[in-house]
């Protein structure tokens, strides 16, 4: 505030000016100053008042207020608005305060036919100093800063004669039009307070309390807490905004209530706008040019930018824009609301716009300025061609996607797509951007994958073509993606790791979709070699082998062989997944485990979230091999997180859907299993090997339920597309083997027999011992019972461990791990045989039956681990000792034993 400043006096009680409530919300000081002032004039005290405020603070509203308050003290007054239109017409302000003074009723008021350019300016100040000593008046002029020459120094004149008089001259003036030292108006140096008062009234934000004060004026109802919050921090405690916003809200019939917040911000942002382009109409050019400076730099402009670019005496310039309302306070310049910065640049065209922004993103590089604002600026500005552009915007689109940003991601690479960028890095950007739309818009990912891989470049885009390969095989895409990874590795160094990685990994997206390959679809790919020579082709090998069933040990060398320490760097991550799966076919559960875990923890740095989620599904299956479901599942449901949204594609998704559901049935959960398959097809046609999963998985439920017929149409119709991709090995899924179960054993004996020996004589080709003969998994069920041993996918149930415990377990039901002796429970809680959960209950009914693990790990359709690990938290629950005392605690009479 001014020198010449006029403390406030403090409000009334309640804010009530005299003669009722106030309208003026969070003004109560500067009225009650006013209204002393016009107290003081009826006593013969005159006045200079000027009041003064950013646009929209309400300075028009305190003087319309103040002739109000005059009127019923008692006081003429003679009121007029400078204009802009009017500010090159000599006296015409002068005209209307002399046409008001004489339509005033005033005692002493002129003739009304006279002139003010008709008298001297001492006559017409006589005028007005005799008509205010006859009668205390007021003369108000708002936006005096729009007052033409004459009438300006006629009211300085003026100010200077108030002495012995009864006049009081209120003014306003718009901080955005701050007055020249020669532009004041002020009394006369030789008269003291006592004989004429100053006063200087500043208008800023209102209070928190005024804003609720004024929505409340609005509405009967009081505005809810957060609309009310929401209201003072997008107005910024400006009473215009404010007031254009009830307005809007009145018009359309909304209330003030949270769920109108958005249409809040909205007429803010209109309300913004057009104040913006009010305010810019009383700028100089040179003002403009440092207005769009600073919006185009953004919360990062600085003085020396605007110094720089705007080539203005920065301090002035941007202390009277400081006036403007526009700007925030503080040491960088800034707006204060976004609207605002978008209609200054509004008024440049499309080019000019681009120019101004590469201009100030240069500027800011070359003074150090954070990387992440530089990126910003760039984000609007035309290609510059600087080799520092696309490199300071990949940087930061990889820091938005590591934080889990990846729309900002994607902005940024479009944006580094416009450089102009060698080949080879084109298609590292289009990979990068297919990869931060990933978890949004997989259809727009893939686009911009296929572009990558048919981009012409030279070989040194090899590296950015396998990540683009790897991220498309792996989305499950296996036709589309092997005569557009066909024609990369043609274009790649023949010799090189980048032509082996790609050639490994058509090999793998061969296997899935044989039929997709066409010779026609671009360069030709050869077949893989017998002798691998590269840890890549090796890790295509050792899962074409295990899954075609040749030969075990050459299948788990080829897989270690890949996944070595030294080899992993030219090995796609994607591949390395395939050759942990073929660890869990050769039954190396554990070594298998550790190495997709070492994939996963690669796969989520690198930031690819299809191979991270495959790498969770291997680990799965290797849990389930261990006999641990629980843990399967968990594995299952991090791989869900990974894979979350629509990032899952129609190709991989059944694949995802057939292991849960084969999870929940090791898990005893068969009526969640089947909810999870209720569809026919679930998801689009389940094409590739995650449809055969899926045929599996449902077989095995229909089985599971008793449903025979529908059970070997499925199963059969798994094997089939098997027998097509050239799968045979039983380890991955013994489909024969489930399909012999569901045979009707007198209609379908020959057919049964002659699946069982298939799988028997595929186990012994892979390198697994048979099934021994006779065991409970090889006779069909009674008529009516679920039936089949259903062993869980990429296990090897015919591993020779599984095969001794087996049969040890069926030859002595009393040494079985569930009859060791363990302690009773507390006897505190619920009766013990309401704790069972359902799956604990159906095993325990079979067991007090009389039933071998290993039968009711068949008819349950799940493994002799499941079955110990459901009986021994049936004992603890039950307070028993084994299975001895297990009829009696559920009060269940056996049946016979078969």
């Amino acid at each position: 505030m001014p020198p010449t400043s006029t403390p406030l006096p403090g409000p009334r009680p309640g804010g009530d000016a005299p003669g009722g409530p106030s309208p003026l919300a969070g003004r109560e000081q500067e009225e009650a100053l006013l209204t002393a002032a016009l107290l003081n004039l009826r006593r013969g005290l005159p006045a200079v008042a000027d009041v003064h405020g950013p646009p929209g603070t309400g300075r028009s509203a305190l003087l319309d207020r103040t002739a109000v308050l005059a009127a019923r003290a008692g006081v003429r007054v003679a009121a007029a608005q400078a204009c802009p239109e009017e500010a090159g017409r000599p006296h015409s302000l002068a005209a209307r305060l002399y046409g008001a003074l004489a339509r005033s009723g005033h005692a002493a008021a002129p003739p009304p036919h006279r002139e003010p350019r008709d008298l001297e300016r001492a006559a017409l100040c006589r005028v007005f100093l005799a008509a205010a000593r006859t009668e205390p008046l007021l003369v108000a002029v708002d936006d005096v800063q729009w007052a033409d020459q004459a009438s300006l120094r006629w009211l300085q004149a003026l100010g200077r004669r108030l002495g012995g008089t009864s006049l009081m001259l209120l003014t306003a003036r718009s901080d955005a039009a701050p007055a020249e030292p020669g532009e004041r108006i002020a009394p006369c140096p030789l008269d003291g307070e006592d004989t004429v008062a100053r006063h200087t009234l500043t208008l800023g934000p209102l209070p928190d309390q005024a804003v609720g004060r004024l929505l409340a004026q609005a509405w009967s109802a009081p505005a809810d807490p957060a609309f009310q919050e929401a209201a003072t921090r997008a107005a910024d405690g400006n009473p215009a905004l404010l007031r254009s916003v009830i307005s809007r809200f009145a018009r359309h019939g909304w209330s003030p209530t949270g769920e109108h917040l958005p249409r809040l911000a909205d007429c803010v942002a209109e309300a913004v706008r057009h104040r913006t382009r009010r305010t810019l109409t009383a700028l100089p050019e040179e003002l403009h040019t440092i207005l769009r400076v600073i919006a185009a730099a953004g919360p990062d402009c600085t003085p020396a930018m605007v110094t720089a670019l705007a080539g203005a005496h920065t301090p002035r310039a941007l202390a009277r824009l400081s006036g403007t309302g526009l700007l925030r306070p503080g040491d960088r310049p800034a707006f204060r609301h976004p609207a605002a910065a978008d209609t200054v640049l509004a008024a440049l065209s499309v080019q000019s716009r681009e120019e101004l922004h590469a201009d100030v993103a240069a500027w800011a590089y070359r003074t150090a300025a954070p990387d992440s604002a530089v990126a910003r600026m760039l984000l609007s500005a035309r290609p510059t061609g600087a080799a520092w552009a696309v490199g300071l915007l990949r940087g930061e689109a990889a820091l938005h996607r590591a934080a889990g940003r990846p729309a900002d991601a994607a902005r940024l690479l479009r944006r580094a797509l416009r450089e102009p960028v060698p080949p080879a890095q084109r298609v590292q950007l289009l990979t990068e951007l297919a990869a931060a739309v990933l978890p949004t818009d997989p259809e727009t990912a893939d686009r911009h994958l296929r572009q990558a891989l048919l981009a012409p470049a030279g070989t040194t885009a090899g590296p950015a073509w396998v990540d683009a390969a790897e991220l498309l095989v792996a989305r499950g895409d296996m036709a589309a993606a092997q005569p557009l990874i066909a024609r990369a590795a043609g274009r790649a160094a023949p010799d090189g790791d980048d032509a082996t990685a790609l050639r490994a990994l058509y090999w793998l997206a061969e296997q899935s979709e044989p039929e997709a390959a066409h010779e026609l679809d671009g360069p030709p790919v050869p077949p893989l070699p017998p002798r691998p020579a590269t840890p890549a082709e090796a890790a295509a090998a050792a899962w074409r082998t295990a899954l075609r069933g040749h030969d075990i040990d050459r299948a788990r060398d080829l897989a270690r062989t890949a996944l070595a320490p030294a080899a992993r760097r030219t090995v796609p991550l994607l591949l390395q997944t395939a050759a942990c799966h073929a660890l869990v076919l050769s039954g190396d559960h554990d070594e298998a485990g550790t190495a997709a875990d070492t994939v996963l923890l690669h796969a989520r740095h690198a930031d690819v979230p299809p191979v991270a989620g495959l790498a969770l599904v291997v680990m799965g299956l290797a849990e389930l091999g261990r006999g641990r479901p629980d843990a399967a599942a968990g594995a299952l449901d991090r791989a869900r997180e990974i894979m979350r949204g629509r990032g899952r594609t129609p190709f991989l998704t059944p694949g995802l859907i057939a292991f849960e559901a084969l999870v929940r049935l090791e898990q005893g959960e068969l009526d969640e299993a089947g909810q999870l398959l209720g569809p026919a097809h679930p998801y689009g046609t389940a094409a590739g090997l995650s449809g055969a999963l899926l045929l599996y998985a449902r077989g095995r439920i229909h089985l599971s339920r008793g449903h025979r017929e529908q059970a070997l149409t499925d199963l059969l119709e798994c094997g089939r597309r098997l027998l097509a991709r050239q799968v045979t090995n039983p380890a991955f899924l013994p489909w024969r083997k489930i399909a012999a179960s569901a045979c009707d054993p007198t209609a379908d004996g020959t057919t049964a027999a002659a699946l069982l020996a298939e799988e028997q004589r595929l186990a012994r080709a892979w390198g697994a011992p048979a099934t021994p003969a006779g065991t409970p998994a090889d006779e069909p069920p009674p008529p009516g019972q679920p039936a089949g041993r259903h062993t869980p996918p990429s296990s090897p149930q015919t591993a020779a461990p599984t095969a001794r415990r087996t049969a040890r377990d069926d030859r002595q039901p009393a040494a079985r791990p569930e009859d060791r002796r363990l302690p009773p429970p507390p006897p505190s809680g619920p009766a013990p045989r309401q704790q069972l959960t359902g799956a604990e209950q159906r095993v325990a009914a079979l067991a007090a039956d009389g039933l071998p693990n290993r039968a009711i790990a068949d008819r349950l359709s799940v493994t002799p681990r499941t079955v110990e690990l459901h009986l021994t938290k049936t004992y603890r629950k039950l307070g028993i000792q084994g299975r001895a005392e297990l009829a009696a605690a559920l009060g269940h009479r056996p049946k016979a034993t078969p």
